[in-house]
C-alpha cells in the first residue's frame, strides 16, 4: 500500500516535469530559430533597455527563488516520519520548482524576442541546467531527503515502471 502510494505520487510528479520541459524547449527554440533566421520580420515593438534589465533581473529573481523555496520546503522532510509523507512534501516542492523554471523559461523567450539580446540565451541555458538538475530520480529524492537503506529502497522499487 505504502509503496503504491508513493509510485503515484512519484509517476504524476515525473510526469508534470516531462510535460513542462517539453512546452519549454520548443517555445525557446522557435523564438531562437526565428532571431537567427533574418528573414522573417513580425515588426514586434523594442522593448527599451529598462524592459529588458526588469525581464532580466525577474527571470534571475525566480531562479534563485525557486532554489531557495525548493531547499526549504526540503527541510521539512527532515521532520517527518513516514515515507509517504517524506515523498510528498519532496514532490509537491518539485513541482512548485519545474512550474518556476517553466515560468522562467517563457519569461527568457519573451525577453529574446522583444530584444535579441543573448543575455536571455544564456539564461535559459542556466534554466535548462537547473531543469535537467531538479528532475526527480530516487538516487536523487534518496540523498536529499537523507533517507534510510530500507527506503531508499522502497523509493527505487516505487520508481520502476511496473
Amino acid at each position: 500500500m505504502e509503496q503504491q502510494q508513493i509510485r503515484e505520487i512519484y509517476r504524476s510528479t515525473e510526469r508534470l516535469t516531462v510535460v513542462l520541459l517539453i512546452f519549454a524547449l520548443p517555445a525557446f527554440g522557435m523564438v531562437y530559430l526565428y532571431q537567427n533566421s533574418g528573414t522573417l520580420d513580425w515588426d514586434l515593438p523594442a522593448l527599451p533597455k529598462l524592459g529588458e534589465w526588469l525581464i532580466l533581473g525577474a527571470a534571475t529573481a525566480i531562479l534563485i527563488a525557486q532554489y531557495v523555496l525548493f531547499h526549504q520546503k526540503l527541510k521539512l522532510t527532515f521532520a517527518q516520519a513516514e515515507l509517504v509523507e517524506k515523498t510528498r512534501i519532496y514532490c509537491e516542492a518539485t513541482k512548485q520548482r519545474f512550474w518556476a523554471l517553466f515560468g522562467v523559461s517563457l519569461l527568457v523567450s519573451l525577453g529574446l524576442l522583444l530584444t535579441q539580446s543573448p543575455m536571455f540565451t544564456l539564461l535559459f541555458a542556466v534554466t535548462m541546467v537547473f531543469f535537467s538538475l531538479a528532475k526527480p530520480s530516487p538516487d536523487r529524492m534518496a540523498r536529499l531527503m537523507k533517507l534510510k537503506k530500507e527506503d531508499r529502497e522502497l523509493i527505487r522499487e516505487a520508481s520502476r515502471p511496473e
